[in-house]
């Protein structure tokens, strides 16, 4: 019979196939001594099991209840304890990162009873409460079909009684409340009751995360990134750690470097008294990572640290989720970061001169779609005006195109061959189709580190979050400026994503710096990491490749020493049809 579950101490990213990316990674942390929270890996086979078959893998269970029994006895006490319950995190992780998959489920374990026990011996009623009402909120929206608007309205409609800014202004008492709302919510919307069996919660939520390897964000996202339907996702079950216990508590996400520029240094959101999916979600803006070290400055060494030893480890860019619980440092995931092109061909050079990788590593890094992307106009500086609002650059480039306010609008207006900006307050998985269909995103909440920040930089999409000076009315599909101008559905905007800005109309282009290096030779001297990057991958392609290419099609004209790599890139503009060498060369001869 096959092994369906594995330790964290059992694995290793060498088995990312069989644990999924996340899985295999948690269990590496685990073996290099991280203080990364106990749990297991349900395997990717025991997903294409159960799709194969339509119902739970036989023998699946019964060894998720042996890790289970492993888990409770070491941390003490069981899943769900009336008087003290251990709680758990379920996570999907198939090997390559998607977006579409199913989002998280927190504070699996608690109920009726359990989150009594869980106020009086955190000392923290309200604490115990604001876990409930998450777990109610996600288990309803992610494995029981309520849509998730549903409770957002409950939760504005409270706020707006209270009259209070966010969730975090709720006391005790609204947010048991909530509880009651939104377990009637799911009553009226699927004729159940919410699950009061921890082990159901358990149950039902592992099985949830294998349905969501078919659901349409994930087949649309493995569509657009060739990735094989028969992969299958991993679960990851993990014993939960708590950043929402009060201000010596948080949560964030860190990059060990820039992921939109390449630069070295400590980049990410930290945001306090917040669990893992607020930094995310960009429901409260987070303030930078740096703000950890001020909040808490031994946590933040021990971050420092830990993110030096995985970029080490991992050679490259890593992406990390963590967790402070009153004042104790957790890693929750790391992964190899997205990056946007600029940041790919800028870091490939610095780890090779870090002696990290080699030069042939660097090359492999760095494809001719991303050097395609570098070669892209930007918007004129001196004709730019005075922007309609400034937020976070999350992924550079220049777009222009007619504001949209929903997913399902970019998609329309796309297919009629309009170019759009998906404008929101923030993102979320379901705006995938949107994301893909518009030239940018722009919202209103959010950082870096964000769902639209994250999965913008992986499409190689520009993007500006975090833009508090605009009011977004999805309602009236329009924003407002800080000046009072509005802007409706339909009108033409331009976003720069390397400075964060938001101009009104379609601002003119001019040539980028990487073309204009690559025509004559020549920069400014702004874009010097990405150029240096782009000029060694193409030495080093040159020094390597095996295709010559002899004439010059489309102009007679001999081009100069850098020429030609930009006007020939078009002959290789499908990458699956070049290696990477041969599509990072395209010429000089």
């Amino acid at each position: 019979m096959a092994r369906y579950v594995y330790d964290f101490t059992e694995g290793g990213r060498d088995l990312a196939g069989l644990l999924g990316g996340k899985g295999a990674n948690l269990a590496e942390m685990t073996r290099l001594g991280l203080p990364v929270p106990p749990g297991f890996t349900i395997t990717t086979e025991a997903c294409r099991a159960f799709l194969d078959f339509g119902g739970e893998p036989e023998g699946m269970w019964e060894e998720v209840s042996a890790h289970l029994s492993a888990l409770e006895a070491a941390a003490g006490r069981p899943l769900g304890r009336p008087d003290d319950p251990l709680l758990l995190s379920v996570r999907s992780g198939a090997r390559f990162s998607m977006p579409g998959m199913m989002e998280t489920i927190l504070d699996i374990g608690l109920n009726d009873e359990s989150v009594l026990g869980l106020a009086k011996v955190s000392g923290s009623a309200r604490f115990a409460w604001d876990s409930y009402r998450r777990l109610v909120q996600m288990f309803g929206s992610t494995v029981m079909g309520v849509g998730a608007a549903h409770f957002e309205r409950a939760l504005a409609e409270l706020k707006d009684v209270r009259g209070v800014p966010d969730d975090v202004h709720l006391d005790a008492g609204d947010l048991a409340q909530l509880v009651e709302t939104y377990k009637a919510i799911i009553h009226l919307e699927t004729g159940e009751d919410f699950p009061q069996s921890p082990a159901e919660q358990l149950r039902r939520a592992i099985l949830a995360v294998f349905e969501s390897w078919n659901g349409e964000r994930a087949r649309v996202y493995r569509r657009r990134e060739h990735i094989a339907d028969d992969l299958g996702t991993a679960v990851n079950v993990q014993r939960m750690v708590f950043g929402n216990l009060g201000a010596d508590s948080g949560s964030g996400v860190a990059f060990t470097r820039d992921p939109a520029t390449g630069r070295p240094g400590l980049y990410g959101d930290y945001l306090s008294d917040a669990q893992g999916e607020d930094v995310v979600a960009g429901i409260r803006n987070t303030v930078p990572l740096d703000e950890l070290g001020r909040l808490n400055p031994d946590a933040f060494a021990r971050l420092r640290d830990h993110m030096e030893t995985l970029e080490r480890h991992y050679r490259d860019l890593c992406d990390i989720e963590f967790t402070v619980e009153r004042g104790t440092l957790w890693m929750l995931q790391t992964r190899v970061g997205k990056r946007t092109a600029e940041a790919a061909f800028a870091i490939a050079a610095a780890l090779a001169d870090e002696g990290l990788i080699t030069a042939d590593d660097g090359l492999a890094r760095v494809n001719g779609e991303g050097l395609a992307r570098l070669m892209f106009p930007r918007f004129d500086a001196s004709a730019n005006g005075e922007p309609l609002a400034h937020g976070i650059a999350a992924s550079p480039g220049a777009a222009v195109g007619a504001a949209v306010f929903s997913s399902a609008e970019a998609v329309r207006r796309a297919a009629a061959g309009e170019k759009v900006v998906l404008v929101r307050q923030e993102t979320n998985p379901d705006d995938l189709p949107g994301m893909i269909a518009a030239q940018a995103v722009l919202t209103s909440r959010g950082g870096k580190t964000s769902h639209a920040a994250v999965v913008a930089r992986g499409m190689g999409k520009v993007c500006v979050c975090g833009a508090e000076e605009l009011s977004v009315d999805l309602e009236e599909r329009r924003f407002t400026t800080p000046d009072g101008t509005v802007v409706e559905e339909g009108t033409v905007v331009s976003v720069d994503g390397s400075a964060g800005a938001v101009y009104a109309g379609a601002v003119p282009l001019v040539d980028s710096e990487v073309m204009r290096f690559l025509e004559d030779g020549r920069s400014d001297g702004h874009a010097g990491d990405v150029v240096d990057g782009v000029a060694r991958a193409l030495d080093r392609a040159d020094a390597v490749r095996r295709l010559e290419v002899r004439a010059n099609a489309d102009t007679p004209r001999t081009p100069p020493a850098h020429a030609g790599s930009a006007r020939r890139a078009s002959a290789c503009a499908a990458p699956s049809t070049c290696s990477s060498a041969s599509a990072a060369s395209w010429s000089r001869r």
